[in-house]
């Protein structure tokens, strides 16, 4: 079997599913786990990720605003790996390329490669897309294996968390994006929530939305969670650097109280694969340390840290 995934949360449940040597192209974002960096990219991105945020995010709107394509697939580069399964998204074109483009693309090859869209919209749907890439790939038994493992984690922060009460649960303002504020959605809002926390202005089970700062300051969160989309701790801090002049920032009571947690949001939330259960394992124990176990992988950072603590 020959394998192209088109986005990183694909390779990652391909990859746990313990087909990696199966894997014959990845996108320009898949850089985990180990190994994968050495395959052939099918994609590119126009993305200018170098830029601040706040030109960044103004790019992403003109584009998806007239419809032009943030992302290229190589068609030439496709046909090359002749691939049996593809893995693309229907769920975001800001992620990763069209799932039309996609679907106009796997036309056009010949064999008439299988196309499994993933839209994930909440952590069942992450496991239910795990257990369709086993059917399609003939590893049901392992995705069945893989799915429970995950789902015995979550199961394990909820049922701690259910032990906290109300009065010590943080009132958590949950970040995507910074330049401007985006809140949290999709599976994030519910992440807060297994993890002992209310969240805030999120959007469980839907995309996440652009807000004003003054909405921010009006709901005074005691807790800022931010795990910037696609961005690690080192390049969430720079985006914080920039809000240190910005009154609507400073004023929030998280920030004063410096209850503020940036986590690597390109391994642990942006992702909906597997490392979704090592993000809410890190949000459960920076929100609650003592009632939540220090996870056994990554870490949080928080005001007064060194970068790798």
């Amino acid at each position: 079997m020959r394998i192209v995934s088109l986005l990183p949360s694909a390779t990652e449940i391909v990859c746990a599913l313990g087909l990696q040597q199966h894997l014959v192209g990845v996108s320009h974002g898949c850089n985990y786990p180990p190994g994968v960096e050495a395959l052939p990219r099918m994609t590119s991105t126009r993305v200018p990720y170098t830029a601040g945020s706040d030109e960044i995010d103004a790019y992403v709107r003109e584009h998806l605003g007239d419809n032009t394509a943030l992302y290229d697939l190589d068609m030439a580069a496709l046909a090359a790996v002749r691939p049996d399964v593809v893995v693309s998204q229907a769920l975001c074109d800001v992620c990763a390329v069209a799932t039309g483009d996609v679907r106009d693309a796997i036309r056009s090859l010949p064999g008439s490669p299988q196309l499994i869209d993933l839209t994930p919209n909440s952590l069942t749907d992450v496991f239910d897309d795990m257990l369709r890439v086993g059917d399609a790939t003939g590893s049901q038994a392992r995705a069945r294996q893989l799915v429970a493992s995950l789902g015995a984690r979550r199961d394990r922060v909820a049922e701690r968390s259910e032990r906290i009460a109300k009065a010590d649960r943080p009132r958590v303002m949950f970040f995507e994006w910074l330049l401007p504020p985006f809140s949290g959605g999709h599976w994030n809002p519910e992440l807060v929530t297994l993890a002992g926390g209310d969240d805030l202005l999120g959007s469980p089970g839907g995309p996440s939305r652009t807000l004003d700062w003054q909405s921010v300051s009006d709901v005074s969160p005691d807790l800022a969670f931010v795990a910037c989309c696609g961005f690690t701790i080192e390049r969430t801090l720079a985006d914080i650097a920039a809000l240190s002049d910005n009154p609507a920032w400073l004023s929030l009571p998280a920030v004063q109280s410096h209850r503020v947690c940036v986590a690597d949001g390109n391994a642990y939330f942006s992702s909906p694969g597997p490392r979704l259960l090592d993000g809410l394992e890190l949000m459960a124990h920076a929100l609650h340390p003592s009632v939540h176990p220090a996870p056994e992988t990554g870490s949080v950072w928080r005001p007064g840290d060194q970068l790798g603590q």
